[in-house]
């Protein structure tokens, strides 16, 4: 294996990050102590750029190639779990047709899947008075918990290490 450029990002396989390599977890590094690095990706990532400077934090994150206008080299984005608001589904319903007439079969007819107990009328399943209407608003609710849920493609964890030694890269 050829000697990595300083500040080269790879994927490994290890739980550990092979010698003269840090895991990318945005932890902060003293300048002093990694000069080449910091004179390469600087504060991109953070810290403040008199005693330390961070790592690329690649830890519940993917990676995405900077287009110099909408995302820029250490910025971040999107989110690892969301609460979807109703302000954030399009607009939708779900109709249901239930009619008024007495159940008197296990089976339902077209467009009907509801019928009135005998004996009880229909109050529960339709505000009107026609054979066939829309149910009553008491006859169905709301349901949901506003927990967010997972938002993130199928994934395999793998570690990636930044460079810490090796050859200094050349600008051309």
């Amino acid at each position: 294996m050829s000697e990595p450029f300083i500040g080269e990002i790879r994927i490994f396989p290890y739980r550990f990050a092979p010698a003269g390599w840090a895991f990318c977890n945005g932890d902060l590094l003293q300048i002093w102590q990694h000069t080449s690095l910091f004179s390469i990706i600087g504060t991109s990532y953070g810290g403040d750029g008199r005693r330390n400077f961070a790592l690329p934090n690649l830890h519940d994150r993917v990676p995405l190639g900077t287009d110099n206008n909408q995302y820029h080299l250490g910025s971040k984005g999107g989110e690892s779990k969301v609460t979807l608001t109703a302000d954030q589904l399009p607009r939708h319903n779900h109709p249901m047709i239930a009619t008024s007439e007495t159940a008197d079969a296990h089976l339902c007819g077209r467009g009907t899947m509801l019928g009135a107990l005998a004996g009880r009328g229909n109050t529960i399943y339709s505000d009107a008075t026609d054979n066939l209407a829309p149910l009553s608003s008491r006859a169905m609710s709301s349901t949901g918990n506003t927990k967010p849920h997972e938002n993130r493609q199928p994934f395999l964890v793998l570690n990636f290490c930044i460079a810490l030694e090796g050859v200094y890269p050349q600008r051309s």
